[in-house]
């Protein structure tokens, strides 16, 4: 591959995923769990239901009793929620119970409350209403043990992201600890004599170092803290020292100086330090000079252009795939809504523009953007919508690919 070939970003992504690898496991208690990335197969420690359980506030009968005629019963007990039930029913007596109360064995039905009239101990069931619920059959408005899984069965037999769904589940499940996929040792390295920190003073043609702070949220959906960051001026002494003390695990993010200026020296300061190129450049806008090498040790690493925007754009086309690679996640694969409103482009790249979707029926509506180096970033955007390079221009309600922020 030549210096000045470009390739798509779908190829760059073929690269990457080519290179993901596991990080390892580890164990981590359940309180620790959220958003990270299971490792291994749940299984169901017993039947769910545990018992058959009441659906709803009413009154548990039999069913026989009903086929009999039977439309008055006396009230023997009442079962709440983690009770069980003194001893079995006479004929004609039934057991208000509350949702959620394990059902006894000798009823096989529960009648919701407002279906009755109740005085005192005694219950009669609303004219017209036995005869319905009768034709409806056993178990009406109770969940039978074990209908939604069996001791043993497998809950979970893939990697998946901990949500909110999932950390309950395993709660449910008795899982306090759990096999999760080791986060990544990365390092941050932001160049440019023109950055300062965020808390310095600047002049009139300084900026603020927003892409740390950008790409440090970024990672921390992942829930991955970044353990070294280091900002290094245009200087190719200073900036080897920072790229060597950064080249030290898994994944490096780079920002700035990758693209072909006179002070652009982090491709050239990478090829010093033995990290291998896999490419630069790709045919995106923005994003354009992104890089991607191999470290000595087997990490991948990431120079990623400078603008905001630029930076946002090659974190989720390339790093976010890498990522979700390596820890075993499937592919979300290609997604597309309708367009709201037009757009042209005048280059022949592919263009990924802020859009948010929202609606229903969802559609994508661009968000202003004033160029990559907006530091607007896009607000308000909650996906990335593509522009294909085949195409000048996008019709009002043409489907758009995009892919979620």
């Amino acid at each position: 591959m030549t210096e000045n070939h470009m390739i798509g970003y779908q190829e760059a992504q073929k690269i990457i995923k080519e290179y993901a690898h596991s990080f390892g496991d580890e164990t981590i208690g359940l309180a620790d769990a959220d958003g990270r990335v299971l490792a291994e197969n749940i299984l169901a420690d017993r039947d769910y239901p545990p018992f058959n359980r009441a659906m709803m506030d009413g009154y548990a009968l039999r069913l026989s009793e009903l086929k009999k005629g039977i439309g008055q019963f006396r009230v023997a007990e009442t079962i709440l929620a983690g009770a069980s039930a003194a001893g079995p029913l006479g004929e004609g007596e039934c057991y208000k119970i509350m949702t959620g109360a394990p059902v006894p064995d000798d009823v096989d039905m529960v009648i919701r409350r407002e279906d009755v009239q109740e005085t005192g101990p005694i219950i009669v069931i609303r004219a017209g209403l036995a005869e319905d619920t009768v034709s409806r059959g056993p178990f009406l408005n109770i969940a039978r043990r074990g209908e939604d899984m069996k001791v043993g069965t497998t809950v979970i037999d893939r990697a998946c992201i901990c949500d909110p769904a999932i950390i309950g589940l395993l709660a449910s499940l008795g899982k306090n600890s759990l096999r999760v996929r080791r986060l990544p040792g990365v390092s941050l390295v932001t160049t440019g004599n023109e950055v300062v920190a965020v808390d310095s003073p600047v002049n009139g043609v300084q900026i603020r170092n927003s892409n740390r702070w950008l790409l440090q949220s970024l990672l921390k959906k992942w829930n991955i803290t970044p353990s070294l960051h280091e900002h290094a001026p245009d200087d190719r002494d200073l900036l080897r020292s920072a790229m060597a003390r950064a080249l030290t695990g898994e994944l490096l993010i780079c920002c700035g100086g990758v693209s072909a200026g006179d002070a652009d020296y982090v491709p050239e300061v990478l090829d010093s330090l033995g990290v291998r190129r896999l490419f630069h450049k790709i045919s995106i806008k923005p994003g354009k000079p992104a890089w991607c090498g191999v470290m000595p040790n087997g990490g991948l690493v990431f120079a990623l252009p400078g603008n905001p925007f630029s930076c946002m754009v090659g974190f989720v086309l390339l790093i976010q795939p890498f990522l979700r690679a390596s820890f075993g996640l499937p592919d979300p694969g290609p997604a597309s809504l309708p367009l709201d409103g037009s757009r042209k482009k005048r280059t022949v790249l592919d263009e990924f523009f802020p859009v948010r979707r929202h609606g229903a029926p969802a559609r994508l509506t661009p968000v202003t953007l004033n160029g990559s180096g907006d530091i607007r970033l896009g607000m308000q955007a909650n996906a990335l919508a593509l522009h294909p390079a085949d195409s000048q221009e996008l019709a009002d309600g043409v489907q758009t690919m995009y892919v979620e922020l």
